[in-house]
């Protein structure tokens, strides 16, 4: 007998996207594949998905298929066996003093203020500083599996950082995270160290990270974090 998550998993439809402008590689067209309907993939059917490179925006997941490129590579982290560098470990102890605190996928205004002070700092001229409400919510908060905001704020209140996180079934996948671009001391890889933290809380063995390509400045971040494992012609390797 098939278990329901497989029957889900079988009635499943693939597409392909028509061609538009690469985000990460200049003067590259890119074309990615999608998996409908959205309402079947619930948790248990998106972990199958992840492990084969999918991942999501919104009720929107994918992964790429671009005609000639194979740059983008899908990119875990080993959180049971993950040792931070040094300069990790001074990173993770600088932002000790910060709250994090589990929040349903709600809209906030506090939250969406410091999203667009973040892209317009870190992603200017990408459309996403242009982001209104109804943007920010498709993206960041509709969500069809186990899903979590997490805020990190001083102990004077003050927001520092959010994080959406999608809890699977073998791990945890970043979504997407946005910080107080003011604020110095890598709250970005805090964020990442204290995913990793919870894997391991939570006995989870795998963090997420969503896509590496190695031509792209703003992707050289996620290989500092070691072990990995990058998804390479189905199979999941160590690089």
């Amino acid at each position: 007998m098939s278990h329901p998550t497989d029957l889900k998993f079988k009635t499943l439809q693939f597409y392909s996207t028509a061609s538009y402008p690469c985000s990460y590689l200049e003067n590259r067209e890119a074309r990615s594949q999608v998996a409908t309907p959205s309402h079947l993939i619930d948790t248990h059917t998106y972990t199958q998905l992840v492990a084969q490179g999918f991942r999501r925006s919104g009720l929107f997941t994918y992964r790429p298929n671009c005609d000639t490129c194979q740059a983008c590579k899908p990119v875990r982290i080993d959180a049971l066996n993950f040792k931070p560098t040094r300069t990790q470990h001074k990173t993770w102890n600088r932002h000790q003093g910060l709250r994090a605190r589990n929040l349903p996928l709600l809209f906030n205004a506090e939250h969406f203020n410091l999203y667009r002070r973040y892209v317009a700092a870190r992603h200017p001229g990408a459309g996403m500083d242009e982001d209104s409400q109804s943007q920010y919510t498709q993206f960041l908060l509709s969500s069809r599996v186990n899903s979590t905001l997490i805020e990190f704020r001083t102990p004077g209140g003050e927001l520092r950082m959010v994080s959406l996180i999608d809890i699977l079934d073998t791990g945890l996948s970043a979504v997407y995270t946005f910080f107080d671009p003011e604020v110095a001391g890598s709250l970005g890889t805090y964020g990442i160290l204290w995913q990793l933290d919870r894997c391991k809380a939570m006995g989870l063995p795998w963090l997420y990270l969503g896509y590496w390509i190695e031509e792209s400045r703003k992707m050289a971040y996620k290989s500092q974090f070691q072990p990995q494992q990058i998804l390479q012609g189905g199979e999941w390797l160590s690089p």
